[in-house]
C-alpha cells in the first residue's frame, strides 16, 4: 500500500520521512503601530462603513529584465474589475496611488529590528524599499513596498536549531470583501498598515513540528507587546513539497492548529499528482503526444434535465466539451481527501475563467446521477471520443467558456510534468484550492521613489536594551520558581513576564498566587465582562501591595474584583479598608467548623466532598477574615481527625 494512502491519524515521521516532506513557514504578523508604514494614516481603524467606491483594473507590466510574471499573466486573464470601499478616516492619495511615498515609518522599523533581534537575526546595515507586484488587486497600485531587515536567523527547537532564511518589513493588503465572476471587492482599512514576514527554512520533518515552530514564533512576537492580535492580525503561509514534486505555497492559514492536517493533504495531493503523471507516462502520453480537442454541444444538451446544465440553457450559455485522450480514469484520481483530480480542473476554470457558480464543470467520470447516457453517447461521437478518452463538460458566457476550455487543456497537460508550481488556499476543512500561479523573481523590482536608509549602531545599540528575554530561557526560569505547566508558556510570551517577575521580588508574593491572579484570573473577569484595562501596572502594584500586606484578602479577590469594575472611582485600598474586620479568632474558627462539620457529616459520605462543602461554608462566613490557605489547613486537619 502506497505510504500516503493512510489516515492522517495514522501517519508518523518515518512515513514523511520516506517521501521527503519538506515543510518552511511564512508568517505575517501586524505589527502594533500609530500609523500606516508609509504614510501618516491612522492604522487598524476597521471599520464596514465607506465612503466612496473606486473601480480599476489591472494590467501586468515588464520586469526590469523586460519579462512578465507568471502570476501577473495569470491574473490578467481573468478580466476581473477591482473595488475599492474606501473610508476618509483610514486612506489618503497614497493608497490610491496618487502620492509618493512618505518616509518609512520609525516606529515601525524600530519594533521590526528588536524582533529581528530576537530571533538572532543579523541585522542589514542599509534599508532598501522593492517594489513587489500583486496584480490580484489587493493593493491598488499594483505592487507592495517591502523590505528586509535581518537575514540568516535562528530559534531553538527540542534538540536543534531552525533556520530563518529573512525577516521583512512590508505594508498589508486590502481585506476582500467577495469575490464573485468578474468582479471583487475589497475594503481598504487594513491596506498599508506594517507587517513583518517571517521566513524559516524547510527544515521541519513532520506536519505537526511545523505547527510547534509556528506556536515558537507566535509566543516569541507577542512576548514584545509590540504586535497586534486577533483574528487576522497574524496570516501563515505553509511552504510544502515531497520528493519528486515542487514547492507549494499554501497562503492564509489562520489558525495553526490547521497546519497538520493541511500540509498532510497537500503531502497526499502531491504523491497523487506523481502516480498520476506516472500512469499518464505508462498509457504512452508525453508532453509531445498529448491531444486534446474540443466542441460546442450546446444543442445536445437542449433538453437535458439535469439541474446546472438546465439552468445554463434557460440563460442562453453556451456548453462546451472538452475530450482529453487517453486520460480515461484519471479525472477520478484520488489526490485529497474527499477530492479528486477533476477538482484541480474545477478551481482553475473558477479563478481563471470566473465561472464561479459550482458546480462548474461536469466530467465523464462523474459517479452522481447526471446527464443521461444517450447524451453522453452523441457528445463522444462529435468529439470522436473513444472508451480510453475522458470527456469534461463546462458551461457559461461564451468568452469565459472559451478562457475555460484552454484552461482545462493545460491544466491537463500539467498533469504529464507532475506538480505544477502554484499558490494554494487553505481551506477550513484541512484541504486546499488553487489560488494562483506561483510567483516568480520577476515580480521583484527597486523602489526609486525612496532612497536607502542607514541603520547605525546607535540605534541598533538603542533597540537592543528593549529586546525581552526568550521565550525558551523564560519557560525554565518558571520552571524552577514552580509554576505549573499550563502556564508556563502564557506567562513567558506575554509582555507581562517582566512586570509579573518584578512584583513577585518586590513584594514577596508567591509566583503560584501572583501568576494565578495576573493570567488566570483576569480571564475569569473578561468572561465575566468586566473592563480588565482599567487595571494597569499601578493598579496592579497597589492590589498586589495590599494583598501582601492583607493575605487574608487573597481568598475575596473575586469579590473585590467586581466592586471594582462596577465603582469607576474605586482603587484597590480603599475596597480593601471599607472591608476590613478583626481577624478571625482560633476560638471562633474552631466553633464554626465544628458546626459546618455536623452538618456535611449527615449529608456526605465521602471526604472530599466533605472537605469542599466545609471550606465552601467556611469562607461565606469568614472572607477577608483568614487566610485561605489557613482555613483549608483547619479544615483538612478536622476532616482528617473525624475520620
Amino acid at each position: 500500500m502506497p505510504v500516503l494512502l493512510k489516515p492522517f491519524e495514522e501517519m508518523t515521521g518515518d512515513d514523511y520521512a520516506q517521501i521527503g516532506l519538506k515543510a518552511g513557514l511564512e508568517i505575517h504578523q501586524q505589527l502594533l503601530t500609530e500609523k500606516k508604514l508609509f504614510c501618516r494614516c491612522p492604522a487598524a481603524r476597521y471599520t464596514e462603513e465607506y465612503d466612496a467606491e473606486i473601480l480599476r483594473h489591472m494590467r501586468p507590466t515588464l520586469s526590469e529584465l523586460g519579462e512578465y510574471d507568471g502570476t501577473a499573466l495569470m491574473e490578467f486573464k481573468t478580466k476581473k474589475e477591482i473595488i475599492y470601499q474606501i473610508n476618509h478616516e483610514s486612506v489618503c492619495t497614497y493608497e490610491m496611488d496618487d502620492t509618493p511615498p512618505f518616509e518609512i515609518n520609525p516606529q515601525a522599523l524600530d519594533i521590526a529590528l528588536e524582533i529581528a533581534m530576537l530571533m538572532n537575526y543579523k541585522l542589514v546595515s542599509e534599508i532598501h524599499i522593492a517594489r513587489k507586484q500583486y496584480l490580484d488587486g489587493s493593493i491598488p497600485t499594483g505592487f507592495q513596498r517591502t523590505t528586509i531587515v535581518g537575514i540568516d536567523g535562528w530559534i531553538p527547537y527540542k534538540d536543534r536549531k531552525i533556520g530563518l532564511i529573512q525577516l521583512g518589513l512590508e505594508e498589508d493588503a486590502c481585506r476582500e470583501v467577495s469575490d464573485v465572476g468578474h468582479l471583487r471587492t475589497y475594503r481598504t482599512d487594513r491596506l498599508g498598515m506594517p507587517l513583518i514576514e517571517t521566513v524559516t527554512r524547510p527544515e521541519m520533518r513532520t506536519p505537526q513540528e511545523v505547527a510547534e515552530v509556528a506556536n515558537i514564533l507566535r509566543w516569541l512576537v507577542r512576548s514584545t507587546g509590540k504586535v497586534r492580535t486577533g483574528i487576522g492580525a497574524a496570516r501563515q503561509d505553509v511552504n510544502v513539497s515531497i520528493t519528486g514534486g515542487t514547492r507549494i505555497e499554501i497562503k492564509g492559514v489562520h489558525r495553526i492548529p490547521l497546519i497538520p492536517r493541511l500540509i498532510y493533504n497537500e503531502a497526499l495531493r502531491q504523491y497523487a499528482l506523481l502516480q498520476i503523471r506516472s500512469e499518464l507516462h505508462k498509457r504512452g502520453i508525453t508532453e509531445q503526444t498529448f491531444r486534446a480537442e474540443s466542441a460546442d454541444v450546446s444543442p445536445l444538451v437542449y433538453n437535458s434535465e439535469w439541474e446546472p446544465i438546465r439552468q445554463a440553457v434557460a440563460r442562453k450559455e453556451k456548453v462546451f466539451a472538452v475530450n482529453l485522450k487517453g486520460y480515461r480514469g484519471i479525472l477520478s484520481h484520488p489526490t485529497q481527501t474527499g477530492k479528486v483530480f477533476s477538482k484541480e480542473i474545477s478551481d482553475r476554470v473558477r479563478v481563471i475563467a470566473c465561472l464561479t457558480r459550482l458546480p462548474n464543470i461536469l466530467t465523464s467520470e462523474s459517479t452522481e446521477e447526471t446527464i443521461d447516457t444517450y447524451t453522453w453517447s452523441k457528445i463522444r461521437k462529435t468529439l470522436k471520443a473513444t472508451a480510453r478518452d475522458a470527456l469534461i463538460l463546462v458551461w457559461g458566457n461564451e468568452r469565459d467558456v472559451q478562457t475555460a476550455v484552454q484552461e482545462i487543456i493545460i491544466r491537463a497537460q500539467e498533469a504529464l510534468v507532475g506538480v505544477p508550481s502554484e499558490t494554494r488556499q487553505a481551506l477550513a476543512d484541512g484541504t486546499n484550492g488553487f489560488e494562483r500561479i506561483l510567483p516568480g523573481p520577476d515580480r521583484m523590482y527597486p523602489d526609486t521613489d525612496l532612497p536607502p536608509l542607514e541603520i547605525t549602531e546607535e540605534r541598533i545599540e538603542r533597540l537592543r536594551k528593549n529586546v525581552p528575554q526568550p521565550v525558551w530561557e523564560r519557560i525554565e526560569k518558571y520552571k524552577k520558581m514552580g509554576l505549573p505547566e499550563h502556564v508556563l508558556i502564557p506567562i513567558a510570551a506575554s509582555p507581562l513576564a517582566p512586570f509579573f517577575e518584578k512584583v513577585c521580588e518586590d513584594y514577596m508574593l508567591s509566583p503560584k498566587r501572583a501568576a494565578n491572579l495576573l493570567f488566570e484570573k483576569t480571564k475569569y473577569w473578561r468572561r465575566r465582562g468586566w473592563p480588565v484595562k482599567r487595571i494597569g501596572q499601578e493598579e496592579w502594584r497597589q492590589l498586589f501591595a495590599e494583598l501582601s500586606a492583607n493575605p487574608r484578602f487573597w481568598s475575596c479577590v473575586d469579590a473585590l474584583a467586581e466592586e471594582f469594575f462596577t465603582a469607576p472611582q474605586a482603587d484597590w485600598t480603599a475596597l480593601i479598608n471599607k472591608h476590613k474586620k478583626t481577624a478571625a479568632d482560633e476560638a471562633t474558627l474552631q466553633s464554626a467548623l465544628q458546626a459546618v462539620a455536623g452538618e456535611a457529616q449527615k449529608r456526605f459520605t465521602d471526604s472530599d466532598k466533605r472537605h469542599r462543602y466545609i471550606m465552601g461554608k467556611m469562607m461565606e462566613q469568614f472572607r477577608g477574615q483568614v487566610e485561605g490557605g489557613k482555613l483549608n489547613e483547619m479544615v483538612k486537619k478536622y476532616t482528617e481527625k473525624d475520620e
